[in-house]
């Protein structure tokens, strides 16, 4: 779920994905976020080809968890040509979330 190549910016790297990124908001002292983190593991595996998972600690990153209107823990902001299209707030079974992504990718 790391990303492979490094960006100077979060934008470049929005602006620069051939597929779409779905944004993990977390924080790791949020139990939520935890129970979230092996059912994206899930998702990035079976949707491999279709869409990148990337976390974004919101404790390390509040200008970009501000920018997005992040309010809650953990949420899940899909983007498709840097631009946000679908959020998705609190815990979500794998199935659920594949379901959601299959019908927005």
């Amino acid at each position: 779920m790391a990303l492979k190549k490094q960006f100077s910016t979060f934008e470049e790297m929005l602006s620069t994905s051939t597929v779409p990124i779905l944004i993990d908001f977390y924080a790791t002292w949020c139990g939520p976020c935890q129970m979230m983190s092996p059912i994206l593991e899930q998702v990035g595996t079976q949707m491999r080809s279709r869409v990148q998972v990337v976390k974004i600690d919101t404790d390390k990153y509040p200008g970009i968890a501000s920018k997005y209107g992040i309010q809650s823990l953990p949420t899940l902001v899909l983007f498709k040509e840097g631009q946000p299209v679908e959020k998705f707030e609190g815990v979500m079974q794998a199935s659920q979330l594949i379901q959601h992504l299959n019908l927005l990718v």
